[in-house]
């Protein structure tokens, strides 16, 4: 994963800028939004200028129109207010939402360009905890804090004038503690955004060991690996939680010392307005503006000194999305389509390293594949056999030597085309948590016949089991196909693949999880989609490819031997030694065992 961004104070500026670049297109709400907080903040400095003409007028003065209006004043305050704060939370909500769902759009987006080797590193929980967790503190950071921000400095700002111009002088006790709140608020900024970071990498932490313990449930149970399971949940879940709790005694301690300095400066009011210096020039009214002003004033300055621990985990969380959204997709600088008919496959001198590995996978690779061909890729694990195929849908990047479709480097053509024209079948099927149709019909759902997709099901001899289902092909499969068998996967996947139709086949171990029946009729139906198709097969059992125009033997990265079935096995080579090993292993398997033997 990368490595997170540093916590100068220019840097959080900059991420917090761009943060609220995602509300700029919803200006229209904000400014309603806006427009609600500001009246909203209008209604409490109008609460306590009423103190005034209400104490003064109606209890000292007995004026009797005043006695009328100040209720009705009141009344008809908190109405505004009511109406207006509404306003604001809900547009000022719906404005976060939008920006949720544009950051997660955007993330997702991100997740689908970047190239294989970012997963390879990568750890999926982390991955969903960044477009889950941390999309939602960048929304708070982004809009609702904003809410508080705006609102409550119109009302700070407002109350403060108020208190101005009933008495300056008395004012003048919170002009002397603004700097010193200031002072606290800014030294404690970097210790919540580095808080707020290990938070969220906690959190990656205990998406990842959830999603493993989920995903390997069988596993955990046979091998009875539960203990393991919840020590390692109960470390990454304490380490959260001992994160949190850093950043509770950072805010808790904060928000009560500037509490007890605004005490400080109120103690010190009410002293200078009862000493008797100012108790001639202020009459009771407006002393008790005053004090309702500033009593009023407490709320949004506590609110405003608890935002900076959501500012500066929006910002850590806007970070660490930013840092993926910037990081460089897939290289797709291609301009030729491959359109038509595919005409020959070169493999030159190509070599492919892992970025974590220490020796290349594949060593200066040279090959070529005809039109209609169906090439077989055989060796032992390791020996570069899947790592060759994968180069041709440019999954991996080659350091050195070029792959080329038609006589052109296949980087030369868009991605879009180049994936296009291949079809692909792995040994570790995919399928989604969807129907069997739209599994079938991934990429193509709108645009696939129920014929097509029918007889493509037909010829990889997935027709009759689907039927059998209870809603046949709209029968969900769950997620990865956990509700069908591994021979109805592997089916399914080969239907995917039939139905694509495409000029180009990848088979990676396409059969292995079918029995010996299902697996003849499967190859019955690759067979007529191999028709002018061309094949590249990777096998681990020899017997699947013994029909193959070509055999190709891999070793350490390297092309060893090449030729027909027969071809290689008169070389009593790498193939001899491979097909005499897998003989053994058949006549061992087949043997009978000591129950099976005839009794005597």
């Amino acid at each position: 994963m990368t490595s997170e961004p540093s916590a100068n104070p220019s840097s959080a500026a900059q991420t917090y800028r761009r943060l609220l670049g995602y509300v700029g297109p919803y200006k229209r709400q904000f400014a309603i939004a806006v427009a609600g907080m500001a009246i909203y903040a209008i209604t409490d400095i109008a609460f306590a200028a009423l103190m005034k003409p209400m104490l003064d007028g109606s209890f000292v003065e007995q004026d009797r129109q005043l006695m009328l209006l100040v209720p009705l004043a009141i009344v008809g305050i908190f109405i505004v207010r009511g109406l207006a704060g509404f306003a604001s939370t809900y547009y000022m909500a719906w404005v976060g939402w939008q920006v949720i769902r544009e950051m997660r759009q955007r993330v997702f987006a991100k997740y689908l360009s970047l190239p294989t080797t970012f997963y390879d590193d990568a750890s999926s929980g982390e991955l969903i905890s960044r477009i889950t967790f941390n999309s939602q503190a960048v929304a708070n950071a982004a809009s609702n804090t904003l809410t508080v921000m705006v609102r409550d400095t119109l009302t700070s700002v407002g109350l403060f004038a108020l208190m101005l111009y009933q008495s300056w002088q008395l004012s003048l006790c919170f002009l002397i503690i603004g700097p010193i709140i200031g002072f606290i608020v800014s030294r404690v900024s970097g210790r919540f955004r580095q808080i707020s970071r290990d938070i969220q990498g906690s959190m990656g932490q205990v998406s990842h060991v959830i999603q493993e313990a989920i995903d390997g449930n069988r596993v955990v149970k046979i091998f009875g690996g539960h203990s393991y399971e919840e020590s390692k949940f109960r470390q990454v879940n304490e380490a959260n939680v001992q994160f949190n709790m850093a950043e509770t005694i950072v805010r808790a301690s904060n928000v009560p010392l500037v509490q007890f300095l605004v005490a400080i400066a109120l103690a010190l009011i009410v002293y200078f307005a009862s000493s008797g210096t100012f108790v001639e020039r202020i009459s009771v009214g407006s002393f008790v503006s005053f004090i309702t002003a500033m009593l009023l004033l407490f709320s949004p300055v506590k609110r405003l000194t608890s935002l900076n621990s959501q500012i500066q985990r929006g910002i850590a969380a806007g970070e660490s999305l930013f840092a993926v959204m910037d990081m460089d997709s897939e290289t797709d600088t291609g301009t030729r389509h491959l359109n038509g008919p595919v005409n020959s496959i070169e493999f030159k001198s190509v070599t492919l390293q892992y970025p974590t590995a220490t020796a290349p996978v594949l060593d200066d690779v040279s090959l070529t594949i005809n039109a209609g061909e169906t090439v077989a890729f055989v060796g032992e694990s390791g020996s570069g056999k899947t790592s060759l195929v994968n180069a041709l849908p440019r999954l991996y990047e080659v350091q050195s030597g070029s792959v080329c479709i038609n006589g052109h480097d296949i980087r030369d053509y868009t991605l879009a085309s180049l994936r296009h024209a291949i079809s692909y079948v792995s040994q570790d099927v995919t399928l989604f948590n969807d129907s069997i149709r739209n599994n079938i019909a991934y990429g193509t759902i709108e645009t696939t016949s129920d014929e097509a997709l029918t007889g493509a099901a037909k010829t990889a001899h997935a027709h009759d089991f689907i039927q059998r289902l209870p809603e046949q092909y709209q029968t969900e499969v769950g997620e990865n196909g956990v509700l069908l068998s591994g021979g109805q996967r592997q089916r399914l996947a080969i239907t995917r693949a039939l139905l694509k139709n495409a000029p180009i086949l990848i088979l990676d171990e396409a059969t292995s999880a079918l029995d010996t029946d299902s697996e003849r009729k499967v190859q019955q139906g690759l067979a007529s989609l191999q028709n002018g198709c061309t094949t590249l097969v990777v096998a681990h059992r020899l017997s699947t490819i013994e029909q193959a125009d070509r055999i190709v033997v891999m070793s350490q990265g390297r092309m060893v031997e090449s030729g027909t079935h027969q071809e290689l096995l008169q070389l009593n080579g790498h193939y001899t030694r491979l097909h005499r090993m897998q003989e053994h292993q058949a006549d061992t398997t087949n043997a009978p065992s000591v129950q099976d033997k005839p009794e005597s």
